[in-house]
Parts: C-alpha cells; sequence; structure tokens
C-alpha cells in the first residue's frame, strides 16, 4: 500500500458517523445529508429577495422538507463575495418569524446561519438546533461560550478575511493543508471550551476567500479531513467556479452542482448545503443504489 492509499484508509476509518445536535442527532449512511438553503436576504448571490418575506420563506422551507431536506439553514444576512454586514436587530427580523413557524410546523432539525450571538441565541430559543457560523465561532467572543452552555450543534467553517475583502487576494502556501490546519485548530479550541467533539462538524468553506484552483483543489481533498474526526459539510451550491468548470459565467449551475455533488459523495463527506433537494436526492438514491461510499448498495 503507498503512502496516499494508507493515507485514504486512515481517513475512511475516522470518518464520523454520527452529529449530536442540540437534542437529536443525525446519523450518516452511504450517502450525505441535505441541509437546504432558506436566505431571507435581499441580496444573496443566487436568490436574493426571493424570500424576503417570512410566509414565503416558510414556504420555500417546507417545500424543501418534503423534497427531503435533512437540515433547513436559515439565514439573514448575505455573506456572498463583497457583503456588507447586518445588523443583529436586522438579522433577527428577517429569521425570527420563520424559525418560530417553521419549530411548529417540521421535525427537520433547523440551523441557523448567523456569526452574532445575539442572533444565535435567539435562534435556539425559538427552536433551532445548528449554530452555522462561516467566521468559525471566531467573530463574536461571546459565540462559543453560548454553544457550550446551550449545548447546540456547531458548523465552523474556514474563510481567509471576511465577505467583504475574502475574494480580494488569496493566498495559502498549501491550500488543504492551510484550511485543514485550521480547522483542527479550531476544533480543538473548542474542545478546550467545553464544546462535546459529537458536536461539532467543520467545512472547508468553498468560495469564501479562494480562488478558483483553490476550490477545485480544496473539494479534490475533502476525503483528507475526515481525519480530523468530525462530520465534514461543504457548500458548493451554484457558485461561480462551477461556471468556470463550464467555460460559461452565465450558464445554469444546476446540473455541475450535481455532478460536484456526487464527487463529494464519492469522499464521504457527510452533509451537502445546496439550494435544490430534490434532483440531488435522486441522484444520490442512485449513487447509493449502485454502490454508495463504501461500494454496497443499501
Amino acid at each position: 500500500m503507498n503512502e496516499e492509499s494508507s493515507i485514504r484508509e486512515n481517513a475512511r476509518f475516522s470518518r464520523a458517523t454520527h452529529w449530536q445536535l442540540r437534542d437529536c442527532r443525525l446519523e450518516f449512511g452511504s450517502i450525505p445529508k441535505l441541509m437546504g438553503i432558506v436566505n431571507v436576504t435581499p441580496d444573496s448571490f443566487s436568490d436574493g429577495g426571493k424570500f424576503l418575506e417570512p410566509a414565503v420563506a416558510v414556504e420555500q422551507a417546507l417545500r424543501l422538507a418534503d423534497e427531503g431536506a435533512d437540515i433547513l439553514d436559515i439565514g439573514g444576512e448575505s455573506t456572498r463575495p463583497d457583503a456588507e454586514p447586518i445588523s443583529a436587530e436586522e438579522q433577527l427580523r428577517r429569521v425570527l418569524p420563520v424559525i418560530e413557524q417553521l419549530a411548529t410546523r417540521t421535525e427537520v432539525p433547523l440551523s441557523i446561519d448567523t456569526s452574532l450571538a445575539v442572533v444565535a441565541e435567539a435562534a435556539l430559543a425559538a427552536g433551532a438546533q445548528i449554530i452555522n457560523d462561516v467566521t468559525g465561532l471566531e467573530g463574536d467572543p461571546r459565540m462559543l461560550p453560548l454553544a457550550v452552555r446551550l449545548h447546540a450543534g456547531v458548523c465552523v467553517m474556514h474563510m481567509q478575511g471576511t465577505p467583504k475583502t475574502m475574494q480580494l487576494r488569496p493566498h495559502y502556501q498549501d491550500v488543504v493543508a492551510d484550511v485543514t490546519g485550521y480547522l483542527a485548530r479550531r476544533r480543538d479550541a473548542l474542545l478546550a471550551a467545553g464544546v462535546d467533539r459529537l458536536r461539532i462538524c467543520l467545512d472547508p468553506g468553498v468560495g469564501f476567500g479562494k480562488t478558483h484552483q483553490h476550490n477545485l483543489a480544496l473539494m479534490a481533498h475533502c476525503w483528507q479531513l475526515h481525519a480530523l474526526g468530525c462530520p465534514l459539510l461543504v457548500g458548493h451550491s451554484l457558485k461561480g467556479f462551477l461556471g468556470k468548470i463550464l467555460r460559461d459565467p452565465t450558464a445554469n449551475r444546476s446540473n455541475a452542482t450535481l455532478g460536484a455533488a456526487l464527487a463529494l459523495a464519492s469522499q464521504g463527506v457527510q452533509i451537502l448545503r445546496v439550494h435544490e433537494i430534490r434532483p440531488l436526492r435522486e441522484a444520490l438514491q442512485a449513487f447509493a443504489a449502485i454502490g454508495g461510499i463504501e461500494g454496497t448498495a443499501r
């Protein structure tokens, strides 16, 4: 067995089998769980303004749940490149009515996409199970103690810079090693603060302070991140680098999203954060029937 084969085998055995949320648990099998995106924003890159009204956002979330979403991720602040930060008050105005309604209308676990502790705390009180923080729980010093106190599931993402600055001049010595090192350090910081390892999920941050080649390298080597011992979440859906692969920045990126998702599924990535659920769910069903991650049909 050569060195890379040995590393792959060790990573396979380190692959997390479940994620403990605030008061429920996600079990992973031969295909990824799907996190449905609900952007309650006027300016998100793919669907800004479509779901800004709470009633419309709730109906979109319920549609995603009906199509097979395993998690619903609710966010009130765009983190697209060059995005301006949004106040806690405005985020709460956007997301709280949505989370409050969904908590009574679906059993699908809810995630709050925010880097502000006051928003996360209100969302958890309203029924959310997960804090999904693009700053890796570093942007607000109150976020990590909050996650410990409320026993939330947490998703720690890597980002170079901020949404306002991240795409100016991203640079790495080795993007896979650098991102892996950052996620390992954040995992260890959370553990030291008192977060249970089973509650931690890691996200390499595709599109967040990365060039096109950085994104491709990270996605091709996601299997290496299993060695960190936490579930992996990847949010590649409809992003600009897919248009570059297609050599057409104006192309519809839905099919490219599916192709990339299957490549990630083949590496055992546990959660995919996506805008469209049904087509990906059906593609993954076929993937599983033919063998799934481990080469055995379910």
